[in-house]
């Protein structure tokens, strides 16, 4: 079992001293590399999404201006920029981080989009009182879930898919070449992208349907998703 060391290191204090001395357009890759540091397995990738993975992600979203749309794990809001260039509304997104300190960059940088802290595993009980009965495009998501367990990974999917209007998409991105949650096990349709080589690490974007499912419709014309049962 590979163990993760959280005792002190002082190269790694020294590494979050640096960090935390930059500003300025680096500010937000330095947060996002600190709290690495502090808990890879929570953070799950060493630098934030690339504008192409996030534009990609994207565009799986519906048109539905009256839906609203929800964000897992957004960290320093790499994909969220993309999803408020995408048309979605601020009023019409949430998004549900685990630290504080992305919690508190993103209230700054996106105001106006409500900002639930606490563990997206399971839906919160404000993202659920934020909801309140309406209607929901899509869920976007940025979680490790190849950091978890399977049977974790199921069950969090499974939650949300539950919130979700028959055929909405829960868009995950992932680096790995199997799919992070195999598509029977929670009575849903996969459907994987291209791989986004731009990235780094290079990863690409799983559609999962549930009921009435239709062939995602991306705004990239070089997504070539596919549907997968694997």
């Amino acid at each position: 079992m590979t163990r993760v060391n959280t005792s002190r290191n002082p190269n790694r204090e020294a590494a979050l001293q640096e960090i935390s001395h930059k500003g300025g357009r680096d500010a937000g890759k330095g947060r996002f590399l600190r709290e690495w540091l502090r808990s890879p397995l929570g953070v799950g990738a060493l630098s934030p999404s690339s504008a192409a993975l996030g534009t990609l992600m994207a565009s799986f979203v519906p048109d539905d201006p009256d839906a609203l749309v929800i964000e897992l794990g957004p960290g320093t809001g790499a994909v969220t920029r993309c999803l408020l260039q995408r048309g979605i509304a601020a009023e019409r997104l949430a998004c549900v981080e685990y630290a504080p300190e992305f919690c508190g960059l993103l209230r700054l940088r996106y105001p106006g989009i409500c900002i639930v802290q606490g563990d997206a595993y399971t839906p919160p009980a404000a993202l659920l009182g934020w909801i309140d009965g309406r209607r929901i495009a899509a869920v976007v998501s940025s979680l490790p879930l190849m950091a978890r367990p399977e049977a974790e990974r199921s069950r969090a999917l499974d939650r949300y898919l539950a919130l979700l209007p028959p055929g909405a998409p829960f868009i995950q991105f992932t680096y790995s070449p199997s799919l992070p949650v195999k598509p029977d096990a929670v009575g849903a349709t996969a459907f994987p992208s291209r791989w986004i080589k731009r990235n780094l690490p290079p990863a690409r974007v799983v559609v999962y349907r549930r009921e009435g499912a239709a062939f995602p419709s991306a705004g990239n014309d070089d997504a070539e998703p596919r549907p997968s049962s694997a």
